[in-house]
């Protein structure tokens, strides 16, 4: 079994005076928890002295008054017995006021008294005053039975699952004895405190070997509820019952503490990366999206620049465009003015051509009237001078011989024929 470090908690019962049970109590002494004191006890029979005394004076005195005698030894007795009362009524009140003093136990408040006589156990007493009128009566025990009591168990070298033997773990617990007879009678302070220690031992060995050596941080502070309700069972028996425990700390060997040491540098080492490139990240989230924020600042200038320009084009146009349609109107208009005033010009030529025509077709008519009755005048002239005609026949008769005379007539008078011809058409065409 591992030796226990120093700061082990030791419980153990002390022997004390009355005046000192509140002190030991609440403080213990030299480190050590003391939830039950044995007090001294102040009662002793030398009280009965006085009165045994007391009523052998009274007896003494009774004596004397019963003696029979005259003169001088008569008052003698009488003031030897008066004498022998008053003795004895002092001596009797001195035993009487002896007697209720040491009759009286003043049990602390949050413990119970445990009273015996002839060394069995009678009852418990509450806190507060208590008469113990039989003089074999006594308050064997001062049990603290409603404050929690701290209490820290070290286990050393306590084995892992890999069978790493671990520094040393730390629990802390806290009880309290809810029933005092029990406690006293069945397994006093000093052995309660091996008992304990061995069951503490006991179960964070078994809750140690549960778990691997680089996990034995995670012991710190983690759910010993289990480990509670065991040592309930255990401790049930003695009337203690643990209202809380836990483990404040796990030391690691020395080997395992720097290999711990390195992955939780390195560890924070990466936590403080992992910090530094989150500050960067976001840092240059911040640059881009002040940048996207001012390219749409220039985009959404640059818009209202270009409605701008597209509103002042569109005026423009619109200018042009009321513009072109007034040079348009005015142009139509000039073209309309002109259409019109040709076409007055010309239905004004056209009438003028039709009154011309109208003359020329008058002046006309009289010229053919007179072409007409001059080519008569001619024709008639003509016909008066026009030879005769000479019929030739050209069909084929009874002989070839009158077909070749007329043939050869025909030839010589055709020349002759078209020379007339040719020359009465100049004096026509003179006469035109």
């Amino acid at each position: 079994m591992s030796t226990p470090r120093a700061n082990r908690s030791v419980i153990a019962e002390a022997v004390a005076p009355w005046s000192d049970v509140a002190q030991l109590l609440r403080g213990g002494e030299a480190g050590t928890l003391t939830p039950v004191i044995i007090p001294r006890h102040r009662r002793r029979l030398g009280w009965m002295a006085p009165l045994w005394v007391g009523l052998f004076s009274m007896l003494v005195g009774l004596m004397l008054a019963a003696q029979d005698s005259s003169g001088a030894g008569d008052l003698a007795y009488d003031t030897l017995a008066v004498l022998a009362y008053a003795f004895g009524v002092f001596l009797l009140l001195v035993g009487g006021l002896w007697w209720w003093r040491s009759s009286i136990v003043e049990i602390e408040q949050g413990t119970n008294g445990i009273l015996t006589r002839y060394g069995a156990v009678v009852r418990t007493l509450n806190p507060g005053r208590h008469y113990l009128w039989h003089p074999w009566s006594r308050v064997e025990f001062v049990v603290d039975t409603s404050t929690e009591i701290p209490y820290s168990a070290p286990v050393m070298a306590c084995p892992t699952r890999e069978n790493v033997p671990l520094r040393s773990i730390e629990f802390f617990l806290k009880f309290r004895i809810t029933d005092a007879v029990l406690f006293v009678r069945i397994i006093g302070a000093g052995n309660f405190d091996l008992v304990l220690s061995s069951a503490v031992q006991d179960a964070i060995r078994q809750r140690a070997r549960q778990i691997s050596t680089e996990r034995a941080y995670d012991l710190r502070g983690s759910d010993v509820a289990d480990m509670q309700e065991l040592l309930n069972r255990q401790l049930s028996r003695y009337g203690v019952r643990i209202t809380g425990c836990n483990i404040p700390d796990v030391q690691l060997p020395a080997q395992y503490q720097q290999h711990l040491a390195t992955r939780e540098r390195v560890a924070k080492e990466r936590v403080a990366y992992d910090q530094e490139w989150g500050l960067t990240r976001k840092r240059r989230i911040d640059a881009l999206g002040m940048d996207i924020e001012r390219a749409k600042k220039v985009r959404d200038a640059r818009i209202v620049e270009v409605k701008a320009a597209l509103n002042n084009a569109r005026e423009q146009v619109a200018q042009l465009l009321e513009k072109q349609e007034t040079n348009a109107q005015r142009v139509r208009f000039e073209i309309e003015t002109r259409g019109r005033s040709g076409l007055i010009a010309a239905e004004n030529e056209a009438r003028a051509q039709r009154r011309l025509a109208q003359a020329y077709r008058d002046n006309r008519a009289v010229l053919q009237y007179e072409l007409a009755r001059r080519r008569l005048d001619v024709g008639a002239e003509l016909a008066g001078k026009a030879p005769q005609p000479v019929v030739v026949r050209t069909d084929a008769g009874a002989g070839g011989d009158s077909s070749a005379l007329a043939t050869l007539l025909t030839a010589q008078l055709l020349p002759q024929l078209g020379a007339v011809e040719r020359a009465d058409r100049p004096a026509d065409r003179r006469g035109d």
